[in-house]
Parts: structure tokens; C-alpha cells; sequence
């Protein structure tokens, strides 16, 4: 996803040296450049799909008008796929947030306090986001809270931790506590990469920008995290 992500970042910047390349052989009284000689630009085109070559419109155009026309394009929609994650995934990470509410009292390894910190600080700022982006585009907007989640909707959402499991963290205690946690965390980031995979999949879906950053950055770091706590539970004593 990065490397899909760097190369529409080349093709902008490839369109923006096109056109000012075009506005320099232009006079300085603003003649616009002969349509024989203006540069073509190149617009990104959406997450997997290539990018198109766009001529200057009218003859007579300048180029650089033409590079305005494709940095103030319309956006690319969002999908219903695109709100159902965002609003599914405001509840996953609340659940996170009360697994991480559960360690200050039930342990005392430095480890997990501090990998708990991380992703209780990263999961709380990305719930803002997700309800800023709802809000932003006037969707419906869940409160950050998983509840709702385990009476009926657990078995829909990945990786989501049952009533039952629930129970069972918060009844653990010492090393016990240390493991269960570990392991349970690491089913939950698992959830959360494949909704990820499940909207990416989707016809239309994760094609806006912030919808792409942000599943591609959730997709990373809980990546990364999984990779801590399996290490962690492999040197656990």
C-alpha cells in the first residue's frame, strides 16, 4: 500500500514540474504557450488505478492552468464501505482502550504498562480522527464506547473480544494477567488489520485519500505492535 502510495506522489510532482516547465517558455506578459509545444500533464489516478495523460483544454491555454485544473479536481468520493469502517472501527478501538484501563491494577511489568501507554495515546487520537472525518462529512457518529459492540454485533467485528473474554482479562491477575492480555490483544490488532483488508476489498472503497492514509497507517502500526507482543509473550517468565 506505501509503495502504491509513492507512486501517485510521483506522478503529482512529475505534473507539477510539467507545468512549470511550460509557464517558463511562456513571456513574461503571460502569452500562453503555442498548443503544439504545451506539455502534457500527467493526473494521479485513484489508489490502483494508472494515471492519464490530461492536455491543455481550450487553444491557447497556459500550461500552468491546466496543472491548476488537475490539483483542484474534485476529490474522489467516499463509499458506504468507507463510513461502515470508520464507524466500526471507532468501537474496535474502544474496546482496546478498556483492555489498556485494565493493566495499572492487575500487574507490575514495566513492559506491558508502557505498551499499553502507546496504544492507549494512538487508539484515543485515532478515534478523534474517525469521528472528525464522520462528522466532517455529516454521517452518523458513534459514541467511543464498545458496549454496543458485545451485545449482538461482536461476531461482525473482527478480532472483538466477547462478554465472555472480557470477564476472563479482568478476573486475571500477576503473570497470568500478562499473558491473557498479550494474547487477546494481539487476536484483537489482528481484527482490526483484517477490516482493513475487508474494506480495501471492497468496490470503490478507501479510494479518498484520508480513508487510504488512515487505513494504510492502521494497517502498519498494529502490524508492528503484533510483532512486540509475540516477542514479548516469547520471553515472558
Amino acid at each position: 500500500m506505501r509503495q502504491l502510495w509513492s507512486v501517485v506522489a510521483s506522478a503529482t510532482l512529475f505534473a507539477l514540474a510539467s507545468g512549470c516547465a511550460g509557464s517558463r517558455n511562456a513571456s513574461v506578459t503571460g502569452d500562453s504557450v503555442p498548443p503544439s509545444d504545451a506539455p502534457a500533464i500527467v493526473q494521479p489516478g485513484a489508489p490502483g488505478e494508472a494515471p492519464t495523460v490530461v492536455q491543455p483544454g481550450a487553444p491557447g491555454q497556459p500550461a500552468r492552468e491546466a496543472v491548476q485544473d488537475v490539483l483542484t479536481a474534485r476529490p474522489m468520493p467516499y463509499t458506504e464501505a468507507d463510513v461502515r469502517f470508520m464507524q466500526g472501527m471507532i468501537g474496535h478501538h474502544a474496546q482496546a482502550l478498556d483492555m489498556t484501563a485494565l493493566i495499572a491494577d492487575r500487574t507490575d511489568r514495566q513492559d506491558l504498562k508502557l505498551l499499553g501507554r502507546r496504544i492507549e495515546i494512538s487508539q484515543k487520537s485515532e478515534i478523534e480522527l474517525m469521528q472528525k472525518w464522520l462528522r466532517d462529512r455529516g454521517e452518523e457518529v458513534p459514541e467511543a464506547t464498545a458496549h454496543h459492540m458485545l451485545h449482538g454485533h461482536a461476531e461482525a467485528m473482527p478480532g472483538m473480544l466477547t462478554a465472555a473474554q472480557m470477564e476472563q482479562l479482568a478476573a486475571a491477575e500477576g503473570i497470568a494477567f500478562y499473558r491473557l492480555w498479550l494474547e487477546f490483544m494481539i487476536q484483537h490488532h489482528e481484527g482490526a488489520i483484517t477490516m482493513v483488508g475487508d474494506l480495501l476489498a471492497s468496490d470503490g472503497a478507501a479510494q479518498e485519500t484520508d480513508i487510504f492514509r488512515f487505513a494504510d497507517a492502521v494497517e502498519e502500526d498494529q502490524s508492528m505492535e503484533i510483532r512486540r507482543m509475540q516477542q514479548m509473550l516469547q520471553n515472558v517468565r
